[in-house]
């Protein structure tokens, strides 16, 4: 069972003078869900090395205990380090591909046609891709093979406009995630900001916020279950 798990290259956050990045939870809770249940991971993004981290979501409000042992795991530290170059990637290594968030995805990968490319070729070939928080943003260009958007007439869910508010970037961010899907045709729907809420249709699996990271990949793995037994 191989995973690939797409961070974010990009580290500006608007115009604001501030830093972003990947979320850390994003990354660290669904490492070790699917490391627990005997995943290969691999690291890739945009410009390959090093992504950025968002500095508030290694501040102690941001950690868990998921974050904490990543923190301190060489193994992990190691693959962080040398991230794959996104458009080296070919799909058909992949068992699956997760998609941590962070701001950082809005201004990257949601316009990177590599990005586009290997979620569109992943779910062609009838393998399972989840994106969690802002990443489900990145969906935004992605369309069927009839060129409608991927997300028309289907249930998803991501960082909502009322979570977005409450962290003071609504004028920020290149778009919303709420309002793109939305605007995309999406059934969008939400649980209570903060709160762990997933959605899944078939094998597209949305997140809402970095508390939904875990629960996203628990469903992930249930998806590469069924297909193992198919």
């Amino acid at each position: 069972m191989n995973v690939l798990i797409v961070l974010t290259s990009h580290d500006e956050l608007g115009s604001t003078g501030r830093k972003t990045g990947f979320w850390l939870e994003e990354l660290a809770a669904p490492y070790y869900r699917l490391e627990q249940a005997g995943a290969t991971i691999t690291l890739a993004s945009p410009k390959g090395g090093r992504p950025p981290l968002d500095p508030k979501s290694n501040e102690p409000d941001s950690q868990t205990d998921d974050t904490r042992r990543f923190e301190a795991d060489p193994k992990a530290s190691a693959a962080l380090d040398s991230t794959l170059v996104l458009g080296t990637v070919d799909p058909a290594d992949y068992d699956a591909v997760f998609y941590p968030g962070g701001h950082g995805p809005l201004w990257d990968l949601a316009e990177d046609p590599d990005s586009i490319k290997l979620i569109e070729d992943t779910l062609r070939a009838g393998k399972p891709v989840a994106l969690v928080c802002h990443a489900p943003g990145v969906l935004r260009h992605v369309t069927d093979p009839d060129g409608t958007p991927l997300v028309q007439g289907r249930p998803v869910t991501g960082f909502t406009n009322s979570e977005e508010a409450a962290v003071g970037l609504t004028d920020v961010v290149p778009f919303l995630v709420e309002d793109e899907l939305t605007a995309k045709g999406g059934v969008y729907s939400k649980g209570a900001d903060w709160g762990s809420y997933v959605v899944r249709d078939g094998l597209l699996i949305t997140g809402q916020n970095p508390a939904s990271s875990a629960g996203a990949a628990d469903v992930l793995v249930t998806v590469l279950g069924e297909l193992a037994k198919a």
